[in-house]
């Protein structure tokens, strides 16, 4: 069982920013994929950006040149430093990881993210 800690959301204004982490902490074999995603309330959760285990980066175009994904692969541990921050950009952000042979998945509690003057 792999445990998820996710953190770093808040009230920002329009143009800010904010860093969420997320820890990841039990059985981890490996960890294929970390990712970002999030969740409007009455919308389907959208993929913000992912990191492979290689480093490979990806985004929702909506983000690109705003949001940075990274990961620290000895602590387990996937950042999303998000600037320029837009009133669009609130909603609840989870974390989202991918692990072992299986590519089992598993999902932070979220983290709640409002941009608003």
């Amino acid at each position: 069982q792999v445990q998820l800690v996710d953190s770093g959301g808040g009230l920002v204004q329009p143009g800010g920013s904010l860093r969420l982490s997320c820890a990841a902490s039990g059985s981890i074999d490996y960890i294929n994929r970390m990712a970002w995603y999030r969740q409007i309330p009455g919308k389907q959760r959208e993929l913000v950006a992912y990191i492979t285990s290689a480093g490979f980066t990806n985004y929702v175009d909506s983000v690109k040149g705003r949001f940075t994904i990274s990961r620290d692969s000895a602590k387990n541990t996937v950042y999303l430093q998000m600037n320029s921050l837009k009133t669009e950009d609130t909603a609840v952000y989870y974390c989202y990881v991918r692990v072992g042979p299986l590519a089992t998945h598993y999902w932070g509690q979220g983290t709640q993210v409002t941009v608003s003057s």
